[in-house]
């Protein structure tokens, strides 16, 4: 019978220690809070006081993956934060313009448009309203 070669230690352990670094682009765009599993909300959300978002200017609310924005005249709109790229949440809000942390994508928080690419797609707008002085968005809004 003939002998079964098996795999050394050096090449199982050098397995072992490959597969982790392999698996870290993939990670850095489904982590918790990253993936589209947490688009926008799929309820109503109360964000908070109406008097938060100045006018011509906006707030994120990372929580709940929502950016709202107030026009000159006082309208207010609302807009999933997942960035329509990759599916990653943006965490950033500079001035009215949102940046993705994954691949640099920018969106205008008050219009949901691309400003900067890879994404090509805007963002998607939510229903928003306000109700005894607090901001509602999402769906019932």
């Amino acid at each position: 019978m003939p002998a079964r070669q098996s795999a050394s230690r050096r090449t199982v352990l050098r397995g072992a220690a490959v597969a982790p670094v392999a698996g870290l682009g993939l990670a850095a765009c489904s982590a918790p809070g990253n993936g589209s599993a947490e688009a926008a909300p799929t309820a109503s959300v109360d964000l908070g006081a109406e008097n938060e978002v100045a006018k011509g200017g906006a707030k994120l609310y990372r929580d709940h993956n929502v950016v709202v924005s107030r026009d000159g005249s006082g309208a207010l709109k609302a807009y999933s934060t997942i960035c329509t790229h990759a599916g990653c949440a943006i965490n950033k809000l500079q001035g009215t313009t949102l940046i993705c942390p994954c691949h640099g994508s920018e969106f205008d928080a008050l219009t949901g448009k691309v400003v900067e690419s890879p994404a090509t797609v805007p963002l998607n707008e939510l229903p928003v309203k306000t109700a005894k002085g607090r901001i509602i968005a999402g769906p019932g809004a």
